[in-house]
């Protein structure tokens, strides 16, 4: 099991594109989020994945930064059904007030040719909170992070071996979540900043969390490896040994901040 990593920046980095990433199973690919834009056509290019070779896609919430890399996929995947080069339909996993804008764009602003295929080839699954979904050969459980502005969606992912890895969309731990993540032995978890840095980003003001928060959370919930991620821009070149030195402090476990394009294997 792979984790690529398209991007890894916030909303309105501009050094790192915008947090999205690639579940590779063996070769099954599973998109989740598709940053704020076209650049997303780019990042396949670079990793060597063919749209075309991607079926399932989860988008955990409506905010730009996540949504409109999905049109542009749905645009290009519409247009590759029409000319006979992609083979199946494309699943996606998303609540439903998402689905229902991703269709309202994707019918507006898609060629008629191409927007007929949303609702038809392009097929739309509701995820539910607790709910069991077999996706790429493996088991997801998706549950509502309990945001406190739009409804968004994480994931718990089971490996083999009784291993686990959870993704807990961009908004810190909180503990109505506590079932899906604690123990788990990978966790996904944003840091939009330092801690020594949060005068100046104010996170929590755009309900995100620090790198102290995000290292405190994993410690207490005993969890073995810890992707931080969707962070700012401004400690660009230096964000891994920074990031890195300030977690330290807080988590005894393995703990990655890996840039955009590089690969995690998960195990």
């Amino acid at each position: 099991m792979k984790i690529i990593m398209l991007g890894t920046g916030n909303a309105v980095s501009k050094k790192y594109y915008n947090t999205c990433f690639i579940i590779d199973n063996d070769g099954q690919y599973m998109l989740v989020d598709g940053g704020g834009g076209n650049q997303l056509l780019s990042l396949f290019d670079k990793v060597g994945i063919n749209i075309n070779s991607i079926k399932d896609v989860f988008v955990t919430h409506k905010h730009l930064d996540h949504l409109f890399g999905i049109i542009w996929l749905l645009r290009m995947v519409c247009q590759a059904m029409n000319r006979g080069q992609y083979n199946g339909n494309l699943n996606i996993y998303t609540c439903k007030e998402v689905a229902e804008l991703i269709k309202y764009i994707g019918t507006n602003l898609i060629r008629k040719k191409d927007a007929v295929l949303i609702g038809n080839r392009v097929v739309f699954h509701e995820v539910f909170d607790g709910e069991k979904i077999d996706i790429i050969g493996k088991q997801f459980t998706f549950f509502n992070i309990h945001s406190k502005k739009d409804t968004q969606f994480g994931f718990r992912l089971e490996l083999d071996d009784d291993k686990s890895l959870v993704c807990c969309g961009d908004e810190p731990y909180n503990d109505s979540i506590f079932k899906y993540i604690n123990g788990c032995t990978w966790l996904m978890h944003e840091a939009f900043c330092l801690d020594s840095q949060a005068n100046i980003f104010n996170p929590y003001e755009k309900s995100h969390s620090t790198v102290k928060d995000a290292c405190t959370a994993a410690e207490n919930l005993g969890v073995k490896n810890l992707i931080l991620y969707h962070t700012e821009d401004k400690t660009f070149g230096s964000r891994k040994r920074l990031y890195y030195e300030e977690g330290k402090e807080y988590f005894s476990g393995k703990f990655y901040i890996p840039d955009d394009l590089e690969i995690l294997t998960v195990t």
